[in-house]
């Protein structure tokens, strides 16, 4: 019997316009009505996953920043992953020598290293890359620029969060070359203390290692009573590998996902575009009457 069901949001619960359909969340909610406690999983900071989801009224759980951070229905902070800045000195000093940008991710912003200038450049071409059919000035007014560019701050380097104390939730690299950046994972692996994955071909996000999706999500279920059976996940890409991969009752993988992570998955269901996740709950929903 399901009890838990665990969503990631990109590709998966949202659909391409970053939004969460209303059947989809209809179908949450009627999960929710059915005892089914319903949790989010995703790459996204607690305030970049509030964006589409305040004003959806939706009780939930939140499992963010890739597993740095757990927050309960509340929105209380029930644990942390952070990276130290040993780590990021780590992994700066590695991803120095490509032509990348960094976005260092934290609990609130997301902070560049750099000018005004370079840090507005980079925000508009990482924007880009997710609206390749639109010129540079039609870009800067997507809704999507613009809340980049909110919560963004600059910073002159990682001294200064240091000094802030400002604790770091993961390191998020961004180009339009892939294997430039499966070069800076492979020369990152040996480093076990770090663990990074993709959420999209253009990206690369990097974390402590106790900070993926699968092991904190088992750690956070089992600390409420439930156990690993007991829990439907559902993802698409590789930074829901670590969950989608482990033996949870059910693993779901959305059609439009990752070959790696459809693989890996007990189940494959629609895309997000034809409301994947929507029609596994409401599939789940109706097994389980059948078998009560």
């Amino acid at each position: 019997m399901i009890k838990v069901i665990a969503s990631d949001m990109d590709g998966t619960l949202l659909g391409n316009d970053h939004r969460i359909a209303p059947e989809t969340l209809a179908a949450v909610k009627e999960a929710c009505g059915a005892g089914i406690r319903f949790m989010i999983c995703t790459g996204r900071n607690f305030p970049g996953a509030m964006q589409e989801l305040r004003g959806a009224r939706l009780v939930c759980d939140y499992i963010v920043s890739s597993g740095a951070e757990v927050r309960d229905p509340r929105e209380n902070v029930i644990l942390t992953h952070p990276m130290s800045m040993d780590q990021c000195r780590r992994v700066y000093r590695v991803i120095r020598d490509y032509p990348v940008s960094m976005v260092i991710c934290t609990d609130e912003y997301d902070y560049r290293i750099g000018t005004p200038e370079e840090i507005a450049e980079s925000i508009l071409l990482e924007t880009m890359l997710f609206h390749m059919n639109l010129n540079r000035e039609e870009v800067k007014k997507t809704r999507q620029y613009l809340q980049m560019k909110e919560r963004t701050k600059a910073v002159s380097d990682l001294d200064e969060l240091e000094r802030k104390g400002i604790p770091v939730y993961k390191l998020f690299l961004f180009a339009d070359d892939k294997e430039m950046l499966d070069q800076i994972k492979r020369r990152l692996e040996p480093d076990k203390d770090l663990a990074a994955a993709s959420s999209f071909p253009t990206n690369l996000e990097i974390t402590d290692v106790r900070a993926q999706k699968g092991p904190v999500l088992k750690e956070y279920i089992e600390s409420l009573g439930y156990t690993m059976d007991e829990v439907m996940v559902l993802g698409d890409s590789l930074n829901d590998l670590s969950m989608i991969a482990m033996d949870f009752g059910a693993t779901v993988a959305m059609e439009n996902g990752d070959p790696e992570v459809k693989q890996a998955a007990k189940y494959v269901t629609k895309t997000n575009e034809e409301l994947g996740v929507a029609y596994t709950i409401r599939e789940l929903l109706k097994r389980q009457r059948e078998t009560v």
